[in-house]
């Protein structure tokens, strides 16, 4: 394998985690050792359901990943799978890939070809910004050699991103002589901390068939790869649970805490009131109203009411808000506006005008049962709009998801203050595949003590519901 440096500039010194950072400036620039800027498709031919039918040798030194387990596809009806990287979402057709993504029970917006498009073509996400994609598909030969399933995947140099951190594994990785940690393999929606699934499988008969092999494949790459690690981030509960507990113990099962509103049912915002303590419901009103002060008018947006100048406006609140408390504007201009185009039915904008000027947004998607917060701004910075921000991120959320008869509103990580305004603490799931076995039980050693301190975060925040009756406790 050949070698690649970094760009060469004046002062540059090596940056946290893989990074390169130059002394003049606050441009980074990921690192990837041993990579060029567009990596060869890997193949692995013959991924056989049969355990004694292996047809060739798939490269790389990858082992053919079988799908021959007790109780799954008989091996008289062998899959003929062969699995591919590739560097583009465009390598593969938009409707084999969307004919995966909606195989899972909701319809999540983030795993859809056109948002992940989105992110590559407005140059959001590239190799010379940290990330390198290496999509996973799998085609079967006795289905025309048709997708049955795929997994976004990105070639990490660093770890920013992603909220699920692993800073500090990274350090230790390093500090105990085991090398460098990046690159890592990531599955992931870049910059999207939504629960979502990573294992996207096309329906039919042999759905679990092909479930297990694409799971077995993706360490198989990752070993392949030669990276330290393998992430599968904001993944369901059940892929974690299938991952950890069925692959032969080679994931490790992380949890985190994040904040959503669930509609009981409820017919107006009036009627989720009623559902709080007194005291609380007295405090949402006194907020939505002082939101409201000073003639500011509130509205939602989506399909074709969107317009250019909206996400030009949005795009503005957006770069303050990340330019605050040390933030990265990871998101281009161009990705808002590629959204609004290749998704407008998905988006909820809701903007807040004043004098017949815009100085607050909201950006939500939309999916089959749920509506997913994401990105927030404000001319002057939240702390000048305090109340305006909980009334375009929550309120209005809530509001929506009732009116369109949605479960819930998951309105992302940080943030116990959520709590009082209607949206309990829910467990997010990841799993993560450690290549040296040394490093892998420590990080297991420390995962399991991570998860009681998580279940012991959960049973304290939900006593502080606003709710006439506290919701029951998932187990971790």
């Amino acid at each position: 394998r050949g070698t690649r440096s970094a760009p060469r500039t004046e002062n540059k010194g090596t940056g946290w985690f893989g990074m390169q950072r130059s002394a003049r400036s606050t441009t980074t620039h990921a690192v990837f050792p041993g990579r060029s800027a567009a990596l060869t498709p890997l193949q692995l031919r013959a991924i056989s359901s049969s355990p004694n039918e292996n047809r060739t040798r798939p490269r790389a030194g990858l082992r053919a990943a079988s799908s021959g387990e007790p109780g799954l596809r008989p091996p008289s009806e062998a899959l003929q799978l062969s699995a591919h990287v590739v560097d583009s979402i465009e390598e593969i057709s938009r409707t084999e890939w969307n004919a995966c993504a909606r195989g899972t029970e909701e319809l999540n917006p983030f795993v859809q070809w056109d948002f992940l498009h989105c992110l590559e073509a407005s140059k959001s996400v590239i190799p010379s910004k940290g990330w390198m994609p290496q999509h996973l598909v799998l085609r079967d030969a006795a289905q025309a050699d048709s997708v049955v399933a795929c997994c976004p995947l990105y070639l990490k140099g660093h770890s920013y991103g992603e909220y699920v951190f692993d800073h500090s594994w990274a350090d230790a990785h390093q500090r105990l002589g085991l090398g460098r940690y990046y690159p890592k393999l990531q599955s992931c929606v870049p910059f999207t901390p939504v629960p979502g699934p990573r294992l996207l499988v096309k329906p039919g008969p042999y759905k679990e068939n092909i479930t297990r092999a694409l799971m077995q494949t993706l360490y198989q790459v990752a070993e392949g790869m030669n990276v330290s690690s393998l992430h599968l981030t904001f993944c369901t509960q059940e892929e974690s649970m299938c991952m950890a507990g069925r692959a032969g113990g080679q994931y490790l099962h992380r949890t985190g805490i994040q904040y959503h509103f669930q509609n009981k049912g409820y017919s107006t915002f009036e009627a989720y009131l009623a559902d709080l303590r007194q005291s609380k419901r007295k405090a949402v009103r006194q907020e939505r109203k002082r939101a409201r002060e000073g003639g500011i008018h509130v509205s939602r947006l989506t399909g074709a009411d969107l317009r250019p100048s909206h996400w030009d406006a949005f795009y503005e609140f957006y770069l303050d808000t990340s330019s605050r408390k040390w933030g990265t504007p990871y998101l281009t201009r161009d990705f808002f506006h590629r959204l609004g185009e290749a998704m407008p039915d998905q988006v909820v904008l809701v903007m807040a005008q004043q004098g017949g000027r815009y100085i607050a947004g909201a950006l939500n998607m939309q999916g089959s049962h749920t509506l997913y917060g994401r990105n927030w701004g404000a001319l002057g910075g939240g702390d000048a709009h305090k109340f305006l921000h909980f009334e375009l991120c929550y309120y209005q959320a809530i509001e929506h998801a009732i009116a369109a008869g949605l479960d819930r509103v998951e309105a992302g990580a940080q943030g116990e203050h959520k709590i009082q305004r209607g949206y309990t603490p829910s467990l997010t799931h990841s799993c993560h595949y450690i290549c040296n076995p040394d490093f892998r039980s420590i990080v297991e050693n420390f995962l399991h003590r991570e998860r009681a301190g998580v279940e012991f975060t959960m049973r304290e925040l939900a006593m502080a519901s606003p709710f006439r009756e506290v919701p029951g406790l998932p187990h971790v």
